[in-house]
């Protein structure tokens, strides 16, 4: 899923000081489940924000709201009203959440109040850990089931770089951080697919990812 987490508060805050009316706007679905963004998380925030003003002796009017998804426009109709009403929109939603507001209602600017990380898997209660890069051309078959762009530091797609240690990261020795490549070993190692690693691969085309530009997917078949 889509992982953020919340700004620093004095970021939010400064991100508010010239408007009076203010809108909180959550999303229920990413945000909501990493614990960064949803309803709660706006609830919070917005009371904060109220605190922090009036200690300042500011007149400001913090509203709150949230939609089922941020992404789709759909679901922010619901929220039209509140937009209409306020002179800037603190999105907890992800970077997707804060340009589709942007470019649904123009007139308002929605600032982030999040900063989105990534794609990752909660690994444990409290614990994300980014498991893909959406490259845009999944190699997983080929590495069993380990992405080795998202998880080694250095997106290495023909084996380890020699730097680790007793299956830890060199990068990352710090905090322990498994080398993905060893993982990557024992993996293929257990499914008795190591001949894998011998197989020899054109480069990776990197064009499918970021390093392409903007990527846009059209289905032919799902449009009106």
């Amino acid at each position: 899923m889509i992982v953020a987490e919340q700004k620093p508060f004095e970021e939010i805050k400064s991100l508010i000081a010239a408007a009076n009316k203010v809108l909180v706007l959550g999303c229920g679905t990413c945000v909501t489940v990493c614990f960064a963004g949803g309803e709660k998380e706006v609830s919070i925030l917005a009371s904060q924000l109220r605190m922090a003003t009036r200690l300042e002796g500011q007149e400001k009017e913090i509203r709150e709201f949230t939609v089922q998804r941020q992404c789709e426009y759909e679901y922010n109709e619901l929220a039209a009203d509140y937009i209409a009403d306020a002179d800037i929109i603190v999105s907890l939603a992800c970077g997707i959440g804060v340009q589709t507001l942007n470019e649904q209602f123009p007139t308002k600017l929605t600032v982030p109040g999040v900063n989105t990380n990534g794609l990752s898997q909660p690994t444990e209660q409290g614990v994300w850990a980014e498991r893909c890069q959406a490259c845009g051309d999944c190699v997983l078959a080929l590495t069993g089931g380990l992405c080795p762009i998202a998880r080694c530091a250095k997106s290495l797609l023909n084996g380890p770089c020699g730097g680790s240690q007793n299956g830890i990261c060199e990068v990352y020795a710090d905090r322990e951080t498994p080398c993905v490549w060893d993982q990557i070993y024992h993996r293929l190692k257990e499914l008795g697919q190591l001949d894998k690693l011998l197989e020899i691969r054109a480069p990776k085309d990197w064009h499918t990812s970021r390093d392409g530009g903007q990527r846009k997917i059209v289905r032919e078949d799902l449009r009106l």
